[in-house]
């Protein structure tokens, strides 16, 4: 299904260059902010504190983070857990108690928030249900599986690339792939987002949807090199690039659509999910078109690599097949 055809190529290898340098020096601006300011770890990263609570109505989230606020908490974070009715707020580790002082924690920062919830006596009286403290060293755990589940999607991602299709690919894939996840990470450093589990699902999904938009132009890169004579390469890359817009702009809007729903009425649970997710496609589809394709261009792709050359005729049959 096409929304629109274009019937004359537009020429994006002609401003590969000015791309690139675009793409580098924004590349660099996100190292600088990563190196610089660093990611502002949630919880599940750095520890701290756990708390359940029930009611007996659905839960006024919004009063019940005005009521801590007020109270002098910070950094926490108050979602729905399960139903409208329980709610689980986190909050950010004050000591770096481990063993018997994590239990005196625990329950000075859980009496703490029962106090705050309770300061209003209008408000719905909460029943505790769970408290559990999450050390620093489960943080860093948390921290070294993460990344370690992102170089192995990499790695993964470049694998695949090079059995479909050829080195040169895989590589102009995992560079694109790359600036991807390094700008959302830049993103999340400069303005200083939390950076929890449910982003860095986002970015790992990013990936995949980033490098199944890069497939998507290699494949009919792959196909016009099999089928077209008389074309340079930076034609043939124009030429994928320009049949496959209106399949970029079905599938990255359609997505993008579902996703500032989550972003605009998602609630504070899906923001920064939602974030990471809406900077990885606008920065996905730019990557796939003008940062992986003039690096395939520049590591010197040709039609020879995808066209068999004839087998030679044997030199002692004659036309119809009898010996010489």
């Amino acid at each position: 299904m096409e929304f629109f055809r274009i019937k004359k190529d537009i020429p994006f290898m002609r401003h590969a260059m000015v791309f690139n340098i675009i793409s580098l020096l924004t590349f660099v601006l996100a190292v600088f902010f990563l190196a610089t300011r660093g990611l502002n770890f949630s919880m599940e990263f750095t520890g701290g504190t756990l708390v359940e609570v029930h009611y007996n109505q659905a839960a006024d989230t919004v009063g019940m983070r005005t009521l801590l606020a007020n109270a002098g908490h910070t950094d926490f974070v108050v979602q729905n857990f399960g139903s409208s009715e329980d709610v689980l707020i986190r909050l950010p580790l004050k000591e770096a108690a481990e063993g018997t002082d994590a239990g005196q924690s625990m329950a000075r920062q859980s009496e703490a928030v029962l106090t705050a919830l309770t300061a209003d006596p209008n408000a719905a009286v909460p029943e505790l249900r769970r408290v559990e403290f999450v050390g620093a060293q489960v943080g860093k755990e948390l921290a070294e599986k993460g990344a370690m589940a992102l170089l192995m999607v990499i790695i993964g991602i470049m694998v695949y690339l090079a059995f479909r299709f050829e080195w040169r690919f895989s590589v102009a894939s995992i560079v694109a792939n790359m600036h991807d996840v390094i700008i959302i990470l830049g993103f999340f450093a400069f303005f200083q987002w939390e950076f929890s589990l449910s982003v860095l699902a986002a970015v790992l999904a990013v990936l995949g949807y980033s490098v199944n938009e890069s497939v998507v132009i290699f494949d009919r890169v792959r196909e016009t090199f099999r089928k077209t004579r008389g074309m340079t390469t930076p034609q043939i890359l124009d030429h994928a690039i320009t049949s496959t817009i209106s399949r970029t702009v079905i599938t990255h809007g359609s997505t993008q659509v579902m996703v500032l729903s989550m972003l605009l009425f998602g609630g504070e649970t899906l923001h920064y999910f939602s974030l990471a997710l809406t900077v990885g496609i606008c920065f996905g589809i730019y990557s796939s078109v003008l940062v992986a394709s003039p690096i395939v261009m520049w590591l010197g792709v040709s039609r020879e690599q995808f066209v068999k050359p004839p087998k030679p005729q044997d030199a002692t049959r004659s036309a119809d097949g009898a010996c010489v």
